[in-house]
């Protein structure tokens, strides 16, 4: 196991995690969990498409959900510092080999669509339109009051090459989880922003998403939503939690919407900022690094997880069992 330091600089600066687009098999359904139940307000809606963002973002989207024939993800946004990082962006994955291309996107600037050494396909951006921010409007505070996406976790069949990768783009890593016997890389969280992660890895087949981080302001907004999800029909929504996580120390509900995308709804991890700061190590069955208290998670909680257009999945290179509820 290597835990590598990030790039530094970075050969494009990437900011943050952006935004997510899916494929949902019932738009109206959709629409009814992600904006009536959980709160997300509406920027625009289109007869096939319904694009959402949080109260605190003045970016036009941070979800997009798209009708389709079968539940998938079709990309993972990352904002760009500045134009000139979309052209360093180009330049650097024609130079490793890997597939990219401008394309045009609705709502957005100039648009790079690339892919990962694995395979995932990933969307970069400079701009993109804006919209009111509601932060202080808080008549319009539904549901968990969503603020913004925050991090984006998924399965990984090789954690150690997926961890390299990114640390080349200038990803810092925060926590892991390494196998006790072999030191293995199992999982990973990773930053560009300074929280805990932007993007977060975990052994298993794939690549597949695992879920999107959401950032609600206050643990009670969590317990709301759990009293408004049993009470509105989609008590069933709700996969794991709350509670609180050892790793990024996260208060926590794992939430289902009606395509079986995975929504972690979540607030209360800390700041990583610091250049000297060092990675936390945590063991693969230590029970408190998944849950330092609440249930443990269930089993679709580590097999279950959204699928990537296209992308044939490949079984984990690590065989290691982490503890799962009976």
């Amino acid at each position: 196991m290597t835990i590598r330091r990030a790039a530094n600089p970075p050969p494009f600066a990437i900011v943050r995690a952006s935004h997510i687009e899916y494929g949902v098999t019932d738009l109206a359904r959709a629409r009814a969990y992600w904006v009536d139940a959980l709160g997300f307000i509406v920027t625009a809606e289109e007869p096939r498409a319904l694009y959402l963002r949080g109260l605190e973002e003045r970016s036009h989207h941070c979800v997009v959900l798209r009708a389709a024939p079968h539940p998938t993800v079709h990309r993972l946004g990352f904002k760009l510092a500045a134009e000139e990082d979309l052209d360093r962006a180009a330049a650097w994955f024609a130079a490793q080999g890997l597939a990219y291309r401008f394309v045009g996107v609705p709502h957005q600037g100039r648009t790079l669509h690339a892919t990962d050494r694995l395979g995932m396909p990933l969307e970069f951006h400079a701009t993109m339109d804006h919209a009111p921010r509601l932060l202080q409007r808080y008549g319009e505070y539904r549901g968990a009051a969503p603020q913004r996406i925050d991090h984006i976790n998924c399965f990984t069949p090789d954690v150690q090459a997926s961890h390299d990768f990114y640390a080349a783009l200038g990803f810092r890593t925060s926590e892991y989880t390494a196998t006790e016997d072999t030191d293995a890389l199992w999982a990973v969280w990773m930053h560009r922003k300074g929280n805990t992660h932007d993007l977060a890895f975990t052994n298993g087949s794939g690549p597949r998403l695992h879920h999107i981080g959401v950032w609600v302001p206050a643990i009670t907004d969590i317990i709301h939503i759990c009293d408004v999800l049993s009470t509105t029909g989609w008590l069933a929504s709700m996969e794991r939690g709350p509670g609180r996580h050892g790793i990024s120390n996260a208060f926590f509900l794992y939430l289902r919407d009606p395509d079986g995308h995975r929504i972690e709804l979540f607030a209360s991890d800390y700041l990583t900022v610091d250049p000297d700061f060092e990675p936390i190590r945590w063991d693969l069955r230590d029970p408190r690094r998944q849950t330092l208290w609440g249930a443990p998670a269930p089993k679709s909680w580590f097999e279950e997880g959204s699928v990537f257009d296209t992308l044939a999945m490949r079984e984990p290179v690590l065989a290691a069992q982490p503890i799962v509820a009976p």
